[in-house]
């Protein structure tokens, strides 16, 4: 593109619900452009499926660290301040030590502990649809349930108490909105967080139980190579931001989706096995998801006949990918039923997102719970109404206002 048509993301849409127009436009025409990031930095933009998916599958392409000298782009993770008050992963992200790491933590996400876990979320999803509906209606679907619900669950996940579900509510936005907040404030949250993971980290050491926290520090011990303790503080912080923002934001959307039509929501009412599906589709069919994964390139790396230098700045839209026409039918029609659907939004290879069976089954969890007490739902107000939190890179709507 020329460099007067220079595109600056996130790229604006008229309908919070609805893909950005020139998506389609860049995927025909420019799928390797470059564009301007929040930060005033520029970098290069992937809109095909087929592109997304080889490069978050690269080993080439990988989180940036200082000595890299690459982009700063947003808060976009865990682990530290920096000097603007965004935060990095202290993780290691590359090589063995990157899959060690993701070796040991995905062992907790099985599809047993799942299934163990489900019950729980059911009782908490009802009691929290039980408290929307005293409260009245019009209720804000986020509020009284979107965002309490996966807090529960990262609490529960990682061993400290309920209680604490504001404070990790509030961590979980500072570490995730890039305009709310400043670096003092990010800087602020981080030393909270820190502080609080630490000590929590120290007690579970001294006296393990059954969670996130201490099957990652039994196992360690019993194979001599244990994480430590910024690896374990990084750990949890990832599943904080991984986690609660955008399950929480997903809730709301995958609803006002599910609601927008209405023949969507009664063919769920009558049908309700296509639940599973039905989450998939929502996942895929998002196009508020934010504007996709930044890396960097370590290497040079030749996309669709272009050489992309090392220390690029790579933005990869896993939303644009979703809706390749060359990948998925009726790619613009949420098909709740479509099967396979191979979309990206959870990402592909090594750094595919290790709490994806938890997202879909607390996503499920709302979705059968809400279709069996509110089969009436509705939302309260115009699709044009709804409001995009802005700044936010997960994505997500300001509020859900439903009736029944």
């Amino acid at each position: 593109m020329r460099e007067n048509d220079l595109l600056r993301l996130p790229l604006p849409s008229d309908n919070p619900l609805e893909p950005p127009a020139e998506w389609e436009q860049l995927r025909r025409q420019c799928p390797v452009t470059t564009v301007e990031l929040p930060s005033g930095d520029k970098a290069t933009y992937l809109t095909r499926y087929g592109h997304v998916k080889a490069l978050l599958s690269d080993a080439r392409f990988v989180r940036p660290t200082a000595e890299d000298g690459a982009a700063r782009i947003a808060p976009e993770g865990a682990g530290g301040p920096a000097a603007d008050g965004s935060t990095t992963l202290a993780l290691p992200d590359r090589g063995e030590p990157h899959l060690k790491w993701r070796r040991q933590v995905g062992k907790y996400f099985t599809a047993r502990r799942m299934t163990a876990l489900r019950p729980g979320m059911v009782r908490t999803a009802e009691s929290l649809v039980d408290d929307m509906v005293r409260g009245g209606q019009p209720a804000d679907l986020k509020a009284g349930l979107g965002f309490p619900l996966p807090v529960y669950v990262i609490c529960d996940i990682l061993g400290v108490p309920a209680g604490d579900r504001d404070r990790f509510s509030h961590w979980s936005d500072a570490f995730l909105n890039v305009s709310r907040y400043s670096g003092d404030q990010t800087r602020a949250a981080y030393t909270e967080y820190a502080d609080y993971m630490s000590a929590h980290i120290a007690a579970t050491r001294a006296e393990p139980g059954d969670d996130l926290i201490s099957m990652v520090i039994r196992d360690g011990e019993e194979e001599g190579q244990g994480l430590t303790d910024d690896e374990l503080l990084g750990t949890a912080m990832g599943l904080l931001v991984a986690g609660h923002e955008t399950t929480a934001n997903m809730i709301g959307k995958m609803v006002a989706m599910l609601l927008a039509d209405r023949t969507r929501w009664e063919r769920l009412l009558a049908d309700p096995t296509l639940v599973r599906t039905a989450v998939d589709e929502a996942l895929r069919f998002d196009a508020n998801l934010g504007f996709g994964l930044r890396r960097y390139l370590t290497e040079d790396v030749e996309i669709d006949g272009e050489v992309l230098p090392g220390g690029t700045t790579v933005v990869c839209s896993m939303p644009s990918a979703n809706r390749d026409e060359q990948v998925f039918t009726d790619a613009d029609d949420m098909v709740l039923s479509r099967s396979p659907n191979p979309h990206l939004t959870f990402g592909v290879g090594p750094h595919s997102c290790l709490g994806q069976s938890l997202a879909r089954t607390e996503l499920q969890v709302t979705l059968d719970v809400l279709l069996r007490k509110l089969p009436t739902l509705q939302l309260a107000v115009p699709i044009d109404e709804l409001r995009r939190v802005e700044g936010l890179l997960v994505g997500g709507l300001r509020m859900v206002p439903v009736r029944w």
